[in-house]
């Protein structure tokens, strides 16, 4: 049976279909918001409060206020609609002053992900910023998805790794260690990311193109994708799912399970 998506506006539920706000808003005109995306499992958020930090990173970085305990009081009473199915928990705030939050249906996902590089050059202004202009993003993945990959990888004009659109990518490099790229190269921090960190070995620079090409195995972490294996990159079969991505994955499930206890308990 299909999920009943709910949004709550400014406080307001009803489906989501039946839901509006003003057009005249820059959220909708110029992109100007941040937003972020939670899982749920049985209708309990992972990591919530830590998207939440995040948010508040990214709107304190376009000078935009932000509710917080309004925001928590507000998602509480959607999920309390919700009830304990599994999705996700969108959040926007619009430079109009809109707190919009929605829950979804998980995004198809399939066992492994085929990849080609796209060069991007970040927004300086907007590094680490959860922000609503995403247009760029998803023009990677159509860019992707005509040279017949799932996804993207991003790449600096200067042959640096960064990220695929929506997630992060960890590689077994040829020389041996698990790699991923550093913040300082001009992605987001991801909060999936640093739990594989967490767990794992895992070195952080600035890697070049070669590094990745060169890669027997990798995978993409987010929180919708969790971790997926990479079957391909630009032509090249890699092995899924490889050692070191089932070890991510088994860290993360034994992660995931630990933390929705922890807040069972509480």
């Amino acid at each position: 049976m299909p999920l009943e998506e709910l949004a709550s506006v400014d406080g307001l539920i009803a489906a989501t279909d039946e839901t509006t706000i003003p057009v005249r808003d820059d959220g909708l005109y110029r992109g100007d918001g941040v937003f972020e995306v939670i899982r749920l499992y049985a209708g309990r958020p992972f990591a919530l409060a830590e998207h939440l930090d995040r948010l508040e990173r990214s709107a304190a970085a376009i000078e935009l206020p932000v509710e917080r305990e309004l925001l928590e009081a507000e998602a509480a009473t959607l999920l309390e609609r919700h009830g304990e199915a599994d999705g996700q928990l969108r959040i926007l705030l619009t430079r109009g002053g809109r707190r919009i939050l929605l829950t979804e249906e998980l995004p198809p996902r399939g066992e492994a992900v085929r990849l080609a590089t796209v060069t991007y050059s970040p927004t300086v202004i907007l590094t680490g910023v959860k922000s609503l202009s995403y247009g760029a993003n998803m023009q990677a993945t159509r860019i992707a998805n005509a040279s017949g990959a799932d996804e993207a990888v991003l790449v600096r004009p200067d042959g640096i790794v960064l990220e695929a659109p929506t997630s992060s990518i960890f590689w077994v490099s040829a020389e041996g260690p698990l790699r991923t790229p550093a913040l300082s190269t001009g992605i987001l921090e991801s909060i999936t990311r640093s739990k594989v960190i967490r767990e794992m070995h895992v070195e952080e620079g600035e890697f070049e193109l070669d590094d990745l090409l060169g890669a027997h195995e990798a995978f993409l972490a987010s929180t919708t994708r969790e971790v997926q294996g990479v079957s391909g990159l630009d032509g090249r079969t890699l092995s899924v799912p490889g050692p070191r991505t089932r070890e991510a994955a088994d860290n993360f499930a034994r992660r995931l399970d630990q933390e929705l206890a922890s807040r069972t308990r509480a």
